[in-house]
This record gives C-alpha cells, structure tokens and sequence, in this order.
C-alpha cells in the first residue's frame, strides 16, 4: 500500500468521523421526535427509538392550527423575500458592475458593514417605522425587513458574476442593436445563472430561518412565522420535547431538500462569485 493510498483512507475516515459528529444532532432530534413522552428521559438513553411512534407529528404537526399556520406564513416570508430580493439585487449588482458609477468602493463596503449589524439591533428602528407606516403585523413588513439584511449580501455575492462579462461582449451587443437593458437580461443575466441560484438559496433560507424579526414585528399570533410558533413550544411549565423535536423536523426539511438538490450550485456559486473580480 503506498503512502498516498494510505493517506487517502484516513482523509476518508476522518471525513467519515466528521460528517457522523455533524449529523449526530440531527439523527438525535428525529430520533426524539418518535418517542414517546416516558422513553426520552429514560436511563441510559435509547439510540433508538423502540417502539416508534408518530404521536408526536400526528397530534402537533398535523392537528396544531398554529403549526400550519405558522409554516404558511414561513413560507409566504420566505418567498417573498427571495423574490423582492432578486428583483432589487439583479439590476443593483449589474449597476454597480459595468456602469460608471462613482464611490463604488464605498457602497461595496457599506453593504459588507451592513451585513455585521446584529438583526436584534435592527429590530426595534424597524418596530417604530412599520408601527407608523402601519406594517407591522403584516407580510409585506416582515419581508420587508428580512429583505434588508438579503439585498446587501445579494449585491456583494452578484456584482463579481456581472464583473466576469467581458466588456466587449456587451459592446457588441449593444452594436447589434441591444439596449443596456437588453444586453443586461440577454448577455450578462444567462451567465450569471449560478449566482442567482445561489442568492435565491441564501434568501430563502434566511428568511426561513429568521427569528428576531418574526418576534418583534409579529405580535399577532396569526402572522407569526413558524420560528416563533416553536419557539412558543417550550414554556415555564415544562417542554414536550418529543413534540418539539417533531416540529423542528418539519422545520429543517425544506432546508435539508434545497442543500439536497442545489448543493452544487450553491458551493460552486459562492466559489466563483469570490474569485472573480
């Protein structure tokens, strides 16, 4: 066996040992998800749950008004988010990219600035204009505020694809009879694919995931996205915490699916985006 065989099998079980410690918390919430509520405490602990039981999603998953609710309106956050994010960051990007536009350096920095502001310190601004501007308890509000932390890393991941078009190409577009904006959405937009895919993925995902914004700006228990409906699970009174573990399943399987099936564009989106320039 030569040395770089060898090598290779133990990158492999330490890649194999890595992987296991990572997927460990997951294995063990979906584990705990299909217990019964007398098995989850039980000493020593069961690897595995023995007899299942779907109790759990039955009963909080499938009959909780508020979990649907809570997952319709994720979702309505979610997407709306994605695409008014999308829709600003595009043409942003492309502006900041090829035309000549002054202090670019400046705004590029603001947007990397803005990215390291906490959302809790945003939270509370944002309650004061929405109540004013009468959005709080309401989807555009809460989109609206996810889309402010989704547009600044949008640009700053977008701009280097735009970058990567050689200006000739646009120049012979536009020689061909393409406006700025057609060249845009004909030339520069199809190849900059893979950074879209990825802006959508990191939008949707936030925003998915997004909790403080959620808790601050939807007081109304209706409009709560599905981050504060669980967290709303757990209270002075104790935790079910097979209950929990099943919502949170439910939670991270629109997560698990879209790193799934877009794992490659993502990774290769965000690699590309950083080496061009």
């Amino acid at each position: 066996m030569t040395t770089a065989v060898r090598r290779r099998r133990w990158l492999m079980v330490g890649g194999v040992l890595i992987t296991a410690v990572y997927l460990l918390p997951v294995y063990w919430m979906l584990a705990t998800s299909l217990k019964e509520s007398s098995d989850i405490f039980s000493t020593p602990p069961d690897l595995f749950p023995s007899p299942i039981s779907l109790t759990s999603y039955t009963e909080t998953v499938v009959n909780h008004a508020g979990i649907g609710r809570g997952l319709l309106n994720s979702t309505v956050i979610a997407v709306g988010t994605t695409v008014v994010t999308l829709a600003v960051a595009v043409p942003a990007a492309y502006a900041l990219a090829r035309l000549r536009v002054r202090f670019v350096a400046l705004l590029m920095l603001l947007f990397l600035v803005v990215q390291m502001i906490p959302a809790v310190n945003l939270a509370l601004p944002m309650f004061v204009i929405f109540s004013r501007a009468d959005l709080v308890n309401s989807y555009v509000g809460l989109t609206l505020a996810n889309c402010s932390l989704a547009i600044p890393l949008a640009i700053t991941i977008l701009r280097p694809y735009f970058l990567s078009v050689p200006g000739e190409v646009i120049e012979a577009a536009k020689i061909d009879g393409c406006t700025t904006w057609t060249a845009f959405l004909r030339v520069a937009l199809p190849v900059s694919v893979p950074g879209l895919i990825t802006v959508a993925v990191i939008s949707f995902l936030g925003a998915w995931g997004e909790f403080v914004f959620g808790l601050a700006l939807a007081s109304d228990e209706a409009m709560q996205p599905i981050t504060v409906v669980l967290a709303g699970l757990t209270n002075s009174f104790g935790t079910r915490w097979n209950d929990l573990m099943a919502v949170s399943v439910v939670v991270a399987l629109p997560i698990i699916v879209v790193f799934v099936f877009l794992q490659r564009y993502i990774v290769g989106g965000l690699t590309a985006g950083a080496t061009k320039s």
